[in-house]
Formats: C-alpha cells, sequence, structure tokens
C-alpha cells in the first residue's frame, strides 16, 4: 500500500476538490437562480483537475523515482489515481446530491423543460440521481485516463 500512498493521497485530494467545486457551483447559483449557466461553467472544473493530476505526477517522479520518470510510469501514475478517483466517485455524488445541493436534479429537470430542452420524461431519467450516478462512475475513468495520457507527457523526464 505505502507504494501507492502518493495516488492514494492524490485521489482522495481530486475528490475533496470536487466536493470544494459542487459547493462553490451551489454558492454562485449554477444549481438554481443561474442554472442556465451551468452546462458552460461547470466545465471549468477540468482546471483544477488537471492541476491535481500534474501535481501527483510530479510529487511521484520526485519522491518515488528520484527525479526521473518515463512516459509509462507516469501513465500508470495517473491509472492509479484515476482507480481511487473512481472508487471514491459514488462517496463524493451521493454527499454532493444529498447535502451540498440536493434540489440540483429538479431544478435541473425543471429548467431542462420550461426551456424546451427535454420533454417532462425525458428530463426526469436525464436528472435522476442512478443516472448521474451512472455517469460519472463511467466518466471517471474516461476523463482520468485521456488526462493521465496527456499529463504523462508533460511530466516525463530521463
Amino acid at each position: 500500500m505505502k507504494k501507492y500512498s502518493i495516488e492514494i493521497k492524490w485521489g482522495i485530494i481530486f475528490a475533496l476538490m470536487s466536493l470544494i467545486w459542487m459547493i462553490l457551483e451551489r454558492i454562485t447559483g449554477l444549481h438554481d437562480t443561474h442554472i442556465d449557466q451551468h452546462a458552460t461553467y461547470t466545465n471549468f472544473v477540468a482546471i483544477p483537475s488537471i492541476a491535481i493530476y500534474v501535481l501527483g505526477l510530479l510529487e511521484k517522479r520526485k519522491t518515488f523515482y528520484g527525479g526521473k520518470m518515463t512516459y509509462g510510469q507516469g501513465f500508470i501514475t495517473g491509472l492509479i489515481i484515476t482507480g481511487v478517483i473512481t472508487l471514491l466517485t459514488p462517496l463524493t455524488m451521493w454527499l454532493t446530491l444529498a447535502f451540498i445541493t440536493p434540489d440540483f436534479l429538479e431544478n435541473a429537470r425543471i429548467y431542462a423543460v420550461e426551456a424546451g430542452k427535454m420533454d417532462q420524461e425525458a428530463a426526469e431519467g436525464y436528472f435522476s440521481q442512478g443516472n448521474y450516478m451512472i455517469q460519472s462512475i463511467v466518466g471517471a475513468p474516461i476523463m482520468g485516463i485521456l488526462t493521465s495520457a496527456i499529463v504523462a507527457i508533460f511530466t516525463r523526464k530521463k
């Protein structure tokens, strides 16, 4: 387990950042008053997300690999961070939907129907806790693999 302590640490940091991001989205009204802008501004979470991967891979390179790291070592490190994030995703989604912003899905359903983006039935299916859990659990590894592949290019060092 000690071999992967850096990856576990950065996966937990990522999960905490995700919760803080949700709090910020709620505070700024992106989950109610400005829900029409949510789809745009939520994408900015990519900035701290990528930064966490970069910092995690740089720490692994410095402390575990003695300042040198191949692309493959960096990519594997990123994949392990992604695994931790994926395992924590159901918990972070539950905390988000149960405590941070319990009205978000209902607000999103109402907005989607009133804005003519979906009919009621489609909105109820899409903006459900089950669907959001599935999207998150599937999305975390996809985005994590992609991020790991790119960040490993920039953090390798011979």
